[in-house]
């Protein structure tokens, strides 16, 4: 009997330690799966994903290649139309990841002044493929929880 409850006071306490707290600091990614955004070679960024956001409808596509004036991506965000008559929306986008681990892009309705401001964090268990974060509508200071993921496979270097 004493045995048991010494067996069950060191898995209690086993679990405990191993509880979230337990694994703070400890990545989660894949062997040679990038377990930051800053781990990622921009590349990486290149190609095509599917953004969805919380309380908005449907998804979009983004399209991403290389900036031509700093590293970094640029492209563009196609959403579907709000009425079954009107045009897809599409936005321009440029962005990196900045020094702390987050990708952050810039989009632009006209080319010319910021529409809205995506920051996301890559997942670690992604192996480079998706991201979450917080976009910005800049026109009503509204933001939306994002999730970013990619429809076409990319070599993670």
């Amino acid at each position: 009997m004493k045995a048991r409850v010494l067996l069950l006071s060191l898995a209690a306490l086993c679990t405990a330690c191993a509880g979230p707290a337990g694994l703070a600091g400890r990545s989660t990614a894949a062997p040679g799966c990038p377990a930051t955004a800053r781990e990622l070679p921009v590349e990486a960024l290149y190609g095509s994903w599917q953004a969805r956001f919380d309380g908005l409808p449907g998804t979009a596509t983004v399209v991403l290649g290389k900036h031509p004036e700093y590293v970094g991506v640029r492209g563009t965000i196609t959403r579907a139309a709000a009425a079954p008559s009107a045009s897809p929306s599409v936005a321009q986008l440029a962005g990196d990841v900045d020094d702390e681990g987050e990708l952050a892009i810039d989009e632009s309705l006209d080319g010319r002044s910021i529409s809205g401001v995506w920051s996301g964090t890559l997942q670690p268990d992604s192996c480079g493929r998706e991201f979450k974060g917080t976009w910005r509508n800049a026109a009503d200071e509204t933001t939306h929880p994002f999730t970013l993921k990619k429809t076409e496979r990319t070599a993670v270097k």
